[in-house]
């Protein structure tokens, strides 16, 4: 095996990076959500990469840009083609890093542009995909675009609108997707031999045991919640406090249920967020009749996670009763533990021991593409050192250093894949 000059790597990661940062909904942070045109551009640029580093590229019915590197001896329009999938997203939460989801996808091009200077190809084909919809900003709706390619799109999300009342449906048409067309976007179990990712990790582990890559050994189970409480508008000075039906109270209460309730579950290392609500009519001297938010629910492991929201949804029907308000519960995303395949994983090891480098194995806390996937074939996911383990903020950061290592590692662990070993 050549050498490899991890700092080039790096820096030609970092460049790609910050290009692909620059498009945003926003001129003075990086939002960039699912179908926009913001969106568009993105897809667009990384399309360009990946034709630059000899792949054939095409965009599926869900938005997915894909990069295909022929196998060796590849016969054109051939109808099944095993291959190995890398891949992440490009969407971003509202004020996001630049590093979450894209450096996966970035990595992957600069691994096949590798393979492409050396003049070199295996006995599979290598795909590099980039999802749209990882972080369920704008619809709701998670992983939608992974979930495509595994054959698990459920028709009913077309009907879910974002804040502007835009159904999922109404965008695809409005970026030039053709709903209908979603089932195309499958793929064959027979044509994915695995899939494998590269990320940032999103938490504070390997900085504290001074490791600069690690090897994940599953993701986290989670579920998303729609919660719509609802009471009686009054008049801010006339209602009496005995008498008032504040639906913002009643979620208040029922929020802080939640945190009670997570924290309880250590074991299980399970957190409880909400980070999306809506108060109605939004009036400063009305009481609010109407509130509706979402809890995020994680754990890893799905029993301890799944009481826990039956727990939540009890407590918070007596909160509710207790204040005169009704309370509705609509769980739109729930996605169990995903593990990640013991082979793939390995592989992962190896690629970083091959390099010199520590392999330790820890936990994702954050889902995925890697979990819709896991309906199609084995994956395992590879997570970079993030300074302070920040995340899904501006501040968000990885060195040079490290993103040349893992582009390093994603290299040779495609040297070395072997499809056999999953027997």
């Amino acid at each position: 095996m050549t050498a490899l000059d991890t700092e080039r790597l790096g820096r030609r990661a970092e460049a790609m990076l910050e290009e692909l940062a620059a498009i945003s909904e926003e001129p003075d942070r990086l939002t960039r959500r699912f179908l926009t045109p913001e969106h568009k551009r993105a897809a667009h640029l990384v399309g360009q990469w990946m034709a630059e580093a000899g792949m054939e590229t095409a965009e599926d019915a869900l938005g997915t840009v894909c990069g295909h590197y022929a196998k060796e001896g590849e016969t054109p329009g051939a109808n099944v083609v095993p291959r190995l999938l890398i891949g992440s997203h490009i969407d971003t939460v509202i004020n996001a890093g630049k590093y979450d989801g894209m450096l996966g996808v970035v990595a992957g091009i600069l691994t096949v542009e590798h393979f492409r200077d050396a003049g070199r190809r295996f006995p599979f084909a290598v795909d590099v995909l980039a999802f749209g919809d990882e972080e369920g900003v704008r619809f709701p709706t998670v992983l939608s675009s992974s979930a495509a390619l595994a054959g698990r799109f459920e028709e009913r999300w077309l009907a879910g609108a974002d804040r502007d009342g835009v159904t999922l449906e109404e965008a695809m048409r409005g970026y030039g997707l053709d709903p209908a067309a979603i089932p195309t976007a499958a793929m064959r179990k027979d044509e994915a031999l695995a899939y494998v990712e590269i990320h940032i990790e999103q938490g504070p582990v390997l900085e504290h045991d001074d490791q600069p890559l690690g090897v994940v050994t599953s993701i986290a189970g989670q579920n998303r919640t729609r919660v719509t409480v609802s009471g009686m508008a009054g008049h801010a000075g006339t209602v009496p406090m005995p008498l008032r039906q504040d639906a913002l109270l009643a979620a208040s209460e029922m929020m802080l249920a939640a945190e009670a309730i997570a924290r309880t579950h250590p074991e299980a290392a399970m957190v409880a967020t909400v980070g999306q609500t809506k108060v109605m009519p939004g009036a400063i001297n009305v009481i609010p009749d109407r509130v509706e938010f979402v809890l995020d629910l994680r754990a890893a492991s799905d029993p301890p996670r799944l009481a826990a929201l039956r727990e939540f949804v009890t407590r918070s029907e007596a909160l509710a009763a207790a204040r005169g308000c009704a309370v509705a519960f609509d769980t739109y995303h729930d996605c169990p533990t995903a593990p990640c395949a013991p082979w793939v994983a390995d592989g992962l090891a190896e690629s970083l021991t091959s390099l010199g480098l520590p392999a330790p194995r820890l936990v994702s806390g954050a889902g995925h593409d890697g979990q819709s996937i896991a309906h199609l074939t084995d994956f395992a996911m590879l997570f970079v050192r993030c300074r302070g383990g920040i995340s899904h903020n501006p501040l968000e950061s990885a060195t040079v250093e490290d993103m040349g290592l893992a582009v390093a590692a994603l290299i040779r662990f495609v040297e070395q894949f072997d499809p056999q070993r999953r027997a």
